[in-house]
């Protein structure tokens, strides 16, 4: 049975909205509201370990109050805005070799979506392991917004993305598109160590719904989460 590792990586320095993963969304640490969906993945059975990986003291310290794991604190190497994904994930995972624990898949879940749920990561799990990739990226599908209605800018003037962007074609006959939302990502152990990427050329696609796929990288991100939050608090 494969062993999965769950990371929830918070880097300490945010340009955009200062200390972000600690920022107070509805009442609690941003981090919470993903460790607390990791922590019901773990109690599924869907991974074996959650961890939160931060070069913040901070960080580490709130996030073992919200009931995480630390088990170190990740090198600032490893921590700047140029920092890959797939660098804290392999640290990690060489973190856990170095002592004899040796895992599959690695679960990452950026703290960045708190609108994903426990069973948003069990789902993926679960389809994952049904479809044998070797990567999962969860994504929503979007309804307005596709090749044919966007365009690139130069000097002013639009760069169609598709040639037929002025043939009026319908909404309802355009083809599919999803796009990813940040909160899952699941990847072969074995495929990040060899090609040091999180997501492999054809990864298994796991759909979760619009209103649970917000990224937070704005304020507006942020007030909209808590909208969100209170709306579903009150039951509407």
């Amino acid at each position: 049975m494969k062993k999965r590792l769950a990371i929830i990586p918070a880097r300490g320095g945010s340009k955009g909205i200062p200390k972000k993963n600690i920022y107070n969304v509805a009442g609690h640490p941003l981090i919470y509201y993903t460790i607390l969906a990791a922590k019901e993945a773990k109690e599924a059975g869907a991974v074996d370990q959650v961890i939160v990986s931060t070069d913040s003291e901070e960080i580490a310290a709130i996030a073992k109050e919200c009931g995480a794991e630390v088990p170190f604190i990740r090198p600032a190497a490893l921590s700047s805005d140029q920092s890959k994904s797939a660098d804290l994930m392999i640290h990690a995972v060489d973190f856990y070799r170095e002592r004899g624990e040796y895992y599959d898949d690695i679960v990452l879940l950026q703290p960045t979506s708190p609108l994903r749920k426990g069973e948003d990561i069990i789902g993926a799990v679960a389809l994952y392991d049904s479809r044998q990739g070797t990567s999962l990226v969860s994504c929503y599908r979007e309804e307005s917004v596709s090749e044919y209605n966007a365009y690139h800018r130069k000097d002013d003037m639009g760069i169609a993305l598709h040639p037929d962007h002025n043939k009026g074609k319908r909404r309802q006959d355009l083809p599919e598109l999803y796009v990813r939302n940040g909160a899952v990502f699941i990847t072969d152990v074995e495929y990040l160590r060899t090609s040091r990427l999180v997501i492999s050329e054809e990864p298994v696609i796991y759909v979760m719904p619009v209103e649970r796929s917000i990224n937070i990288d704005t304020r507006y991100d942020m007030e909209l989460t808590e909208w969100l939050m209170e709306r579903e608090s009150n039951g509407k």
